[in-house]
C-alpha cells in the first residue's frame, strides 16, 4: 500500500500531555509533507499540581480530565489507530500516575502512553525536521514546563537526544513564588539551571552544531515577544533575553508584567523559562535561538503515520525494530535463538489468536527477540534481569508504558505464573504468554526447530497443544518440561493445558 493510501485512510491526531499545556493537534502526513487540519490547547497546569510528596493534587487532576474530556469530543470519527496520546515529565514523576491514568483513560477514552525523556526528545526533532527540513547540523532545544530536551542532528537522524529535569514551571514555582520577580531569584535560577545542563556541555558544545533552533511554548512566547517589542526580528538572543530579564524586575510581579506579545497564560511561567533560556544561551555559546516550526505532537503525528506506513507493507520499516536489533547487539543476544523462539510464538499465537491486532503480534515477536537480554547480566534468573531491563532501558520508539508491557511479557517466559497474575486476566496478554512459554521450551535445545511439530488449539479457557506419538517418542526431555508446564497451568484458574 501506497503512502498516499495510508493517508487517505483519515487523518491523525496527537494529543500531548504536558506540565504546562495539554494539546490537541489534528493533521495529515501526505506525500511527504505536513498539514494541520485542527489544533486546541488547555493552560493545565498539570506540573504546577504535583505537591510535596511527589502527588498529583486533585485540582490539578480535575483540570487535566476536563481538558481530556474536550478533546475526545474533537475526535468524532477517528479510530483508535489513528490517534496517540503521550505523556511527559510531569507524569514521569508523579507517584499516583496510575490512578491518574485510569481516569484520564476514562475521560479521554484512548490509551495514553508515558514516554521516557529521551523518547520525547527523538520525537520533537521529529515534528521539527519534518516541518523544518535543514541539511545542517543543528540543535533542538524545548523548554517545557518540568523537563527540556535537547537534541542534536542533521536532516531527519537526530544523533544526541537528552532530557533535563528542569523547566518553566517547576523554576518558577521554586525561584519565583507568588509570580514575584527579583535579581536574587534570576541568579539562583540560573544557578540551578547550569548544574542541570552542566554535564552536557561537552556533548552539545558549538562545534557540533550550525545553527540553533527553540521548539514548543517558552521558545515561542519568548521570541514573539522579542519581536512585538522591536528588540528583535524573533531571534532570541543574549541581549533580548537580557532586557527581558530587566523587564521581569522592573515589573516586580508576573500580574503586573505586561510587555507586547506576552499572552496572559504565560505570565507565571515566563521568568523560569527565560532564565533557562538565558542559561542555556550562556553555557552552549548559543547567539541566535531561532523559533522552530515543529514541536512534540507533530513528532507524534509523523512517527504514527510511519508506523502506519510500515504496518501495511510487508517490508515496512519499523524504528522499533531497529531498536530491538540494536538492544540484541548491546546486550549480545543469541539471534538465532532468538528468531527461533520468536517464530515458533508467532505460529503458535496466530492458531489460537488469529484476529490478533498487528500490535499485539509485535509485541509477542518483540518480547521473543528480546526475551534472553538479561544472560548479559547473569544465567540464574535471567528472566528477571530481562524483565528489569527491558522495563528501564531507553529504547527509541517505545513508551514508558509499552516497555512495561514488554517486561512483563519477558518476566512471564519461565517459572510460576503467579507472578504475572495481572497479565493473564487479559485475554490477548493470556495468549501472548502461554505461546511464548511454549516457544521457549520447544527450543530449549538452541538447535534448529520444525515449526510445524506442535500445534495450539482453544475452547474457551482450555488449551491443547497438538504433536505427533512419534514426536513425542523422540523428544523425551521437551516432553518433561511440556507436562511440567501443564501441570503449572492446572494450578491457576485461568486456563487449562492439555497435550497430545
Amino acid at each position: 500500500m501506497s503512502e498516499k493510501n495510508i493517508a487517505a485512510t483519515g487523518l491523525l491526531a496527537a494529543i500531548d500531555m504536558g506540565s504546562n499545556s495539554f494539546r490537541l493537534e489534528i493533521g495529515q502526513v501526505r506525500d511527504g509533507r505536513y498539514r494541520r487540519n485542527l489544533y486546541l490547547k488547555d493552560t493545565v497546569r498539570l506540573g504546577a499540581g504535583l505537591d510535596a510528596d511527589g502527588m498529583l493534587t486533585e485540582e490539578a487532576t480535575q483540570r487535566g480530565l476536563l481538558s481530556l474530556q474536550r478533546f475526545a469530543q474533537n475526535l468524532g470519527g477517528l479510530r483508535p489507530s489513528q490517534v496517540r496520546a503521550v505523556a511527559t515529565q510531569t507524569l514521569r514523576e508523579a507517584r499516583n500516575r496510575n490512578a491518574f491514568l485510569v481516569r484520564a483513560e476514562a475521560a479521554l477514552g484512548l490509551p495514553i502512553e508515558i514516554i521516557s525523556g529521551r523518547e520525547e526528545a527523538r520525537l520533537i526533532y521529529a515534528g521539527v525536521s519534518h516541518l523544518q527540513p535543514s541539511a545542517a547540523n543543528r540543535l533542538v532545544i524545548d523548554i517545557g514546563g518540568r523537563s527540556t530536551e535537547m537534541i542534536l542532528g542533521k536532516g531527519r537522524v537526530p544523533s544526541q537526544a537528552e532530557s533535563f529535569q528542569v523547566g518553566s514551571v517547576s523554576l518558577s514555582m521554586r525561584y519565583f513564588p507568588g509570580g514575584s520577580f527579583t535579581a536574587e531569584g534570576f541568579r539562583q535560577a540560573q544557578v540551578a539551571a547550569g548544574a542541570a545542563f552542566e554535564e552536557a556541555l561537552d556533548q552539545f558544545a558549538p562545534k557540533h552544531w550550525q545553527e540553533a533552533l527553540g521548539s514548543s511554548g517558552t521558545a515561542g512566547a519568548v521570541s514573539d515577544i522579542l519581536k512585538a517589542s522591536g528588540i528583535t526580528d524573533g531571534s532570541i538572543t543574549p541581549d533580548g533575553l537580557r532586557w527581558l530579564i530587566d523587564q521581569c524586575m522592573a515589573a516586580g510581579t508576573a500580574d503586573a508584567l505586561d510587555l507586547p506579545g506576552l499572552k496572559a497564560d504565560r505570565r507565571q511561567v515566563i521568568a523560569g523559562g527565560v532564565a533557562i533560556l538565558y542559561t542555556l544561551s550562556t553555557h552552549f555559546n548559543i547567539q541566535q535561538l531561532q523559533p522552530a516550526k515543529g514541536a512534540l505532537r507533530q513528532g507524534v503525528i509523523v512517527d504514527l503515520h510511519d508506523r502506519l506506513l510500515a504496518e501495511s507493507q510487508d517490508n515496512g520499516h519499523d524504528l522499533r525494530d531497529d531498536s530491538v536489533r540494536n538492544l540484541q547487539a548491546r546486550f549480545g543476544v543469541d539471534v538465532h535463538q532468538a528468531a527461533r523462539v520468536s517464530d515458533l510464538a508467532l505460529t503458535l499465537y496466530d492458531q489460537v489468536a488469529p484476529r490478533a491486532t498487528v500490535a499485539e503480534r509485535n509485541e509477542l515477536r518483540w518480547a521473543a527477540q528480546l526475551h534472553e537480554i538479561g544472560l548479559m547480566v547473569s544465567h540464574h534468573d535471567h528472566h528477571r534481569h530481562s524483565a528489569y531491563l527491558m522495563a528501564n532501558v531507553d529504547i527509541a520508539g517505545f513508551s514508558q508504558s509499552q516497555q512495561r508491557h514488554l517486561a512483563d511479557l519477558v518476566l512471564s517466559q519461565r517459572g510460576g505464573l503467579k507472578k504475572v497474575e495481572g497479565l493473564l486476566q487479559q485475554p490477548a496478554c493470556l495468549w501472548q504468554v502461554l505461546c511464548l512459554r511454549l516457544a521457549v521450551i520447544k527450543c530449549h535445545a538452541r538447535q534448529p526447530i520444525r515449526l510445524d511439530a506442535l500445534r495450539l488449539s482453544h475452547r474457551g479457557r482450555q488449551a491443547r497443544l497438538h504433536f505427533t506419538p512419534a514426536w513425542a517418542e523422540a523428544s523425551p526431555r521437551t516432553m518433561h518440561l511440556l507436562r511440567e508446564e501443564a501441570e503449572g497451568w492446572s494450578r491457576t484458574e485461568v486456563l487449562a493445558l492439555r497435550l497430545g
